[in-house]
Order: structure tokens, then sequence, then C-alpha cells
């Protein structure tokens, strides 16, 4: 996925994280975390994943499943970790939930359309791959849940969903025109605009705090074999997701310009609030086993090698600054007494 992209954090922990044998770590900051005074634990059971950001940074909405809950469900909590609730509805699987700025309302991803169970895992016979359930819609909802409204009905995936912080534009992924694309429209659905047209995943979007620009994440195939291979998944509805590059474009899909060159699984971008520099997950710093994900920053022009911002065993990724940058949530496997749980921080951002 999840996210985004079905990234659901307990597929995260299975593949890149404990039972590969890491051993446990009880700290929550680590040699190295230089630009963290601080960071606070905010879950502590369960795989929580994407928490995002009101636009008075007091409150988080996230995906999250455990025990009761076994499939993704998207909830709300302060940021202090407090007033925790449950706000999708409809059963089903939910994922890529954001609150619509300048409105008591938010947006998610689910599966509900097709009922109520949870959908199917991916066939791993193909190896590690993600699932890009066609049954994934858009629906908003009121802040508590109730209220919701359909607001994609197209065949094929719909997802990763996320608004310009003026809250009048929201950024999606879509399967509707055969490939994995981005699009862009009006909070009610108005004005569709489609901004990637390459062969290969375009998503995981975010506008830039000033509107001008998007970053998201890609992968285009380039040989024919890889082009095959890429159409042959996409056809039973799943991706391999294990290049993905840190891309930037203007607002109407011009200008594309690649950000990271790195081979690996780079994901999860997100601007500084100055828009100067882009922090995003990847694995570059493991080229061997690809397993440990670290957030990272890069120049937002492409001028510079990407920085290691974490140093943390496991996975680290999700990251989204306050708007004042004083603070950084990001998800992360640390400190989670061995167990398979992903959960979310807030570290005191310091440069």
């Amino acid at each position: 996925m999840a996210s985004r992209i079905i990234l659901s954090a307990s597929l995260l922990t299975l593949t890149f994280g404990l039972l590969y044998g890491q051993e446990p770590d009880s700290r929550v900051l680590f040699p190295g975390e230089t630009h963290f005074k601080s960071i606070s634990q905010l879950t502590f059971k369960g795989e929580n994943a994407e928490a995002y950001l009101s636009a008075d940074d007091s409150r988080l909405i996230f995906q999250s499943s455990n025990d009761s809950t076994p499939c993704d469900q998207i909830f709300t909590m302060t940021l202090d970790g407090k007033e925790v609730k449950k706000v999708s509805a409809g059963g089903g699987k939910t994922t890529c939930s954001y609150f619509m700025y300048g409105t008591d309302r938010i947006v998610y991803a689910s599966t509900r359309g097709a009922g109520s169970a949870c959908p199917p895992p991916p066939d791993y016979s193909k190896g590690y791959v993600w699932a890009i359930y066609p049954s994934f819609d858009l629906f908003t909802a009121d802040a508590d849940g109730g209220n919701v409204q359909q607001l994609t009905n197209t065949p094929g995936y719909d997802a990763e969903a996320t608004l310009s912080f003026d809250g009048k534009k929201i950024v999606f992924t879509s399967m509707r025109d055969g490939d994995l694309d981005i699009y862009t429209m009006n909070t009610d659905g108005s004005d569709l605009k489609k901004l990637t047209h390459e062969l290969g995943y375009d998503g995981g979007p975010f506008f830039s705090h000033d509107g001008k620009k998007i970053i998201y994440r890609a992968y285009h195939p380039a040989t024919e074999s890889e082009k095959k291979d890429y159409q042959a998944l996409l056809a039973e509805n799943i991706i391999r997701p294990m290049n993905f590059e840190i891309w930037i474009m203007d607002a109407d899909g011009s200008n594309k310009k690649q950000l990271t060159h790195a081979g690996m699984a780079s994901f999860a971008p997100f601007f500084t609030p100055d828009d100067k520099h882009v922090i995003f997950s990847s694995n570059l710093g493991d080229p061997v086993s690809r397993r440990n994900f670290d957030l990272y920053s890069v120049d937002s022009k492409g001028k510079t090698e990407p920085v290691r911002i974490t140093f943390s065993p496991g996975f680290d990724g999700f990251p989204m600054f306050t708007r004042d940058g004083k603070k950084l949530v990001f998800c992360s496997n640390r400190n989670n007494g061995g167990t398979h749980s992903t959960n979310i921080f807030v570290a005191e951002w310091q440069n």
C-alpha cells in the first residue's frame, strides 16, 4: 500500500521485519537519528499505518487491524494518542484515509461495495505481490463516520486519495483506464483529470503545500520482459512492489522529474513544510536483503542524493510533517517487543 496501494502494516512486517529473525529492540530513538529531539509512541498493538494529520494538526486518521479487527479499518485519534474512534463503516477492507480540509468530513477507500467480508489475499505463488483490489472505491463520511457517500463508482481500483492543502482538489490512483495512473478531481468528483500516462504504476500522490506540485512513487517497466511481467500481473489485479522511484510533477501533470534513481523500493513521499525537500521511505540502505526500510530526505528539485533520517531495524514509513514543521508523524516496527506490530509515532523535529 496501503498503502498506500494496500501497503498494509501486516504485509510490511511479514516481508521486511521481525519474521526474518530480527531481534526485539525496546528503543524508540536510535543512534544517528539526530533530527529527532524526542519520540512519543501513540499505538502499542496491532498493525497501524498511514497516519495523516488534520488541517489543524490536532488529530490523526489511520488504518488499523488487530485480532478483533482482522481487516484494515479506519480510525481517528488525537495527536497525543487519545480518543481513538473507528470511523469506517460497511465492512470490507479499507485503506488510504485522509481528512477533507475545510470540512468536517473524511475520505477513504473501501471494498464495501463487494460485501462485508475481507477480500482474499493475493496469490503469493507469484512471489511477493500487492493486491490491487478492483472493488476499492472512494467514500466520504462525516468525521465521526456517519453520512457515508460514495465518491467513485468505476470498474477497477480507486484508492490512495489525498487532498490539496486548500481543500479544493483530491489526487488519487485509479485503474479506470486499464493502468495504474494518477488523477485529480474536485472534492465532489467533478473536473476529473488524468495526470500520468506512462505504462506502469504511478501512485501514492501528495500535493505540495503551495499546491503547485505533486510528489508520487512510480514503477515504469523498461524492457519488453518487464512490460510483459507487469501487464500479466496487472491482469490478475496484482503488482510486484520491488522497484519504486520517487517522482515529482506539476499539479497539472506536466514537467515530470525523477528524484531517486536507486533501483529499490522507495515510496510514501511527503513534502517538508517549505516544499524544498521530500521525506520518504526506502530500503535503499539495505541492497542485499532489501528488508530494512528507513526514512530519507531528498531535495525536491533533484539536486542532492538522499540523506538518511532513521536508523531503526525493520520498517519506518508513512512520514507526514505538521504544518509548522515542528513534528513528524510516522509508522514504525520499533519498540514492538518482538511482535509483528507496526505502530504510530510522533517525533519532535530539529534541523
